[in-house]
């Protein structure tokens, strides 16, 4: 069967729930690409874990390997998969050194952002809460369902640079605490994936300039009425289900916020 066809794959397509999946009138490898999706939601595979072989899904799924093959590149490309070269393909975590990067912008005037090593964390607070209104627009649940909001401030070479107030889902992450948070050192995202089984494939962020309040200019150690950069993010795990959002003051007098854009 040509990787360009649309037909529908016999069986496993035509079996799977199309709220999921890719449409059926999708290209071929965009249905596969959306099978292999929800076995990842699934846990069938878990960060860190590889998965079968492009022959082994090929069969699975009745298609050509080079199908599947292009499924898997884009899946790749999205940061979900990881090839390793003679040894096979790989689910992404974020506990990999290429990946603890992607969702931290910010970069010294000097150097790059593995050159200022890891971030030294405090957690300032970490406490149970009801989702206000514009919380609850953003993760998509009621006001007033349960939360837990986070507020961290993070370091480099000793200088306080960014300060975070994180809001999650307080099922999704029932048990997380101050202590766990603190206790744990490697990326706030691996232990995501590791302990509660929620992997943020993805993130939207709004960005703009506004002055430094009093207590954050406190926390910063900077003056009163500093120019900060203010980063909204939401992040997201499979089926782009938001599971967090996360509103970051940045210092930017020894930083600056670099994007690549494709």
């Amino acid at each position: 069967m040509s990787s360009s066809t649309t037909a529908a794959v016999p069986n496993a397509i035509d079996n799977v729930d199309h709220g999921v999946a890719a449409p059926a009138f999708s290209p071929l490898y965009r249905q596969i690409k959306g099978l292999i999706l929800k076995n990842l939601q699934a846990a069938e595979w878990r960060p860190g874990d590889a998965i079968p072989s492009e022959m082994e899904l090929a069969r699975r799924f009745r298609v050509s390997q080079g199908t599947v093959r292009k499924a898997i590149d884009e899946l790749a490309a999205d940061n979900l998969l990881v090839r390793r070269q003679g040894k096979g393909t790989f689910v992404a975590t974020h506990a990999e050194q290429q990946v603890q990067y992607r969702f931290l912008k910010l970069v010294p005037d000097q150097g790059d952002r593995t050159s200022q090593g890891p971030a030294e964390r405090r957690i300032i607070d970490c406490k149970r809460v009801r989702a206000g209104v514009d919380v609850a627009r953003a993760l998509l649940v009621r006001s007033g369902d349960a939360m837990l909001q986070v507020r961290r401030l993070l370091s480099f070479g000793g200088e306080a640079v960014i300060l975070e107030d994180i809001w999650l889902p307080g099922v999704a992450f029932k048990g997380l605490t101050a202590e766990r948070l603190s206790a744990d050192r490697g990326p706030m995202y691996a232990m995501f994936e590791t302990e509660f089984g929620v992997r943020m494939v993805r993130a939207e962020e709004k960005i703009r300039a506004v002055l430094a309040e009093p207590e954050q200019s406190a926390l910063l150690k900077l003056p009163a009425l500093t120019a900060l950069l203010s980063v909204e993010r939401i992040a997201y795990t499979y089926h782009d289900k938001p599971m967090e959002l996360r509103r970051g003051m940045y210092r930017t007098d020894k930083h600056y916020y670099r994007n690549e854009l494709q």
